[in-house]
């Protein structure tokens, strides 16, 4: 509810600052005192756009502050959602500086206007003959069917159970998609994929192959090379290894002499013994040689092939060409296993399709049991407003869409007159009587659930001493369970309030100025006589307004 409100420097208001009981308090006043006034600086705290011309003074920023107390509201939620602090006594507070720019804090955070908007609908419901158009709404309409039809935790439940069915649908979706592109690769991608298999594909076969290649490839130049490497190091009187021989002898004989001798020894000898493991070596690389065209062919076509592959592939090396075969097979294998998952994924959305349905028809049976009460209410105090004819056709069908209230389609219907057809709302009920409808739903609705502070604004405009009476009764039984505050011309609803609140101007050293100020019993008997009589009362004003009062 809200306790306080606190306006400075804005339009007609210096500085004004109220504070509100529970219940039903009542705003009067003379037309252009001032009201509208109060709503507008009302307005900036629940989040609407201001502008420089709202100062009075335009050197002096504007601040309007108002505490409100949540703590029934259930609000954590939202506070933790917009990353409010959240503190049950509330402070809301917008300034406008000179500049013209504007600031909004809730419990001293910075916050945006969004922000704010979202948190002034859960406080503050501010309602006029031309405010209607809510009424009208689909959304609002299932709103107070479910209020009645206690279906808060079902509808969380459903609300929970379609974002999942919506992600899987995505999924899915996202799946089929990427099946559709995959197809259409598939066959390339295997294709590729076969090419590189068939290659077999060996690391550094590549160094090994050309090694082979220019050895085939010129194997007449090398057998002559090693005949000639194999005479000089074995020829019997004038090979390297005889020469070596004799030499090692000579300094085995002069090593008899001298260990410098033997120092030499053992260097011809460890000669001698590397030069017959090349001649060894060289004998066998000789008798190994064997010219076959046929392995050249081989060896020449696949180093062509490899070439190839490196080259289409754009790899520089066999370890590069074996990783691209991997990821190759990993697509195909995706594209091969997509059915399934595709499969799996539709039997989720399957099961949680059920689920939903199951919800849904929860959702409609206990909307479908509440309706005929709602009619009957709706009907029953539209007729103590002056409404003796009004109609309700209330229908609600199961449709195959889901929707983000569940599955039910809502035929909300009106009739004002005996016979008259049925229509929507917004075509077949004038502004006075949606106004009248609006205050019977809200005044039904408060019996179910927790509402915000009402705000009703000269709702009561063009209708007759009896019927306003019973809108003052109405706003007094709503007030027993949530704050409401009503702004009225009528003396008949200004008497049912709990307190009452003026609003005037005065003259202030040649400055018109708006106030607001809580009346006390002798005061409120002057202006509600003031409402019946006129300035100048009478004592039959007098005496209606203690009547009235009492």
């Amino acid at each position: 509810m809200l306790t306080s409100l606190s306006i400075k420097n804005y339009a007609l208001i210096d500085n004004l600052q109220v504070n509100f009981n529970d219940g039903l308090s009542i705003i009067t006043g003379e037309t252009g005192a001032g009201k509208s006034i109060l709503l507008g600086g009302l307005s900036l705290i629940l989040g609407k756009r201001a502008d420089l011309s709202s100062l009075k003074d335009n050197t002096q920023k504007c601040i309007i502050e108002a505490i409100f107390n949540v703590s029934n509201y259930n609000l954590q939620s939202l506070f933790e959602a917009e990353d409010f602090d959240y503190e049950p006594q509330t402070i809301i507070r917008r300034e406008i500086l000179p500049s013209g720019k504007s600031r909004a804090f809730v419990n001293d955070s910075p916050v945006n206007l969004n922000s704010l908007q979202l948190l002034g609908e859960r406080l503050i419901d501010v309602h006029s003959q031309h405010q209607t158009l809510q009424l009208t709404s689909n959304d609002f309409q299932f709103q107070v069917i479910d209020a009645l039809a206690n279906n808060t935790s079902v509808l969380e439940d459903y609300k929970g159970e379609l974002k999942h069915f919506k992600k899987l649908k995505k999924e899915l979706k996202d799946l089929l998609e990427f099946q559709a592109e995959a197809i259409k690769e598939h066959d390339y991608n295997m294709f590729l994929l076969n090419e590189l298999v068939e290659a077999n594909l060996i690391e550094g076969e590549v160094e090994t192959l050309e090694d082979e290649y220019e050895t085939l490839n010129n194997i007449e130049g090398i057998k002559e090379k090693l005949a000639e490497a194999y005479q000089l190091l074995g020829e019997e009187e004038l090979g390297l290894l005889s020469n070596l021989t004799l030499l090692k002898n000579t300094f085995q004989k002069l090593s008899s002499y001298s260990t410098k001798y033997e120092d030499l020894y053992n260097r011809v000898n460890s000669s001698l013994i590397e030069m017959n493991d090349v001649f060894d070596e060289v004998d066998e690389l000789k008798d190994g040689l064997d010219e076959d065209p046929l392995r050249l062919e081989v060896v020449d076509a696949k180093l062509k092939t490899l070439h190839n592959l490196m080259q289409k592939h754009v790899a520089s090396t066999i370890s590069e060409l074996i990783e691209i075969r991997n990821n190759l097979d990993e697509k195909v294998l995706v594209t091969e296993n997509l059915e399934g998952t595709i499969k799996k994924k539709q039997a989720e959305i399957s099961t949680k399709e059920t689920e939903l349905n199951a919800i849904s028809k929860t959702i409609h049976d206990k909307r479908l049991a509440v309706i005929p009460e709602l009619k009957n209410q709706l009907e029953s105090i539209l007729v103590s407003l002056g409404m003796p004819n009004a109609q309700f056709k209330i229908d609600i069908t199961l449709s195959d869409e889901f929707f983000a209230n569940g599955k039910d389609e809502l035929s909300f219907l009106f009739s004002a007159n005996k016979g008259g057809q049925f229509n929507e709302l917004k075509k077949a009920a004038s502004g006075g009587e949606l106004s009248r409808i609006m205050l019977a739903i809200k005044s039904i609705l408060s019996n179910y659930i927790q509402l915000p502070t009402i705000m009703f604004d000269e709702i009561d405009t063009g209708v007759s001493g009896e019927i306003s009476n019973k809108m003052g009764d109405i706003m007094l039984h709503m007030s027993k369970t949530m704050q409401v505050l009503s702004i009225t011309h009528l003396p008949q609803i200004a008497a049912k309030g709990h307190s009452h609140f003026k609003v005037y101007k005065e003259d202030v050293n040649d400055v018109t100025q708006t106030n607001l100020v809580k009346l006390n019993h002798d005061e409120r008997i002057v202006e509600i006589a003031q409402m019946l009589g006129g300035i100048e009362m009478s004592s039959s004003a007098i005496a209606h307004a203690k009547e009235l009062l009492n």
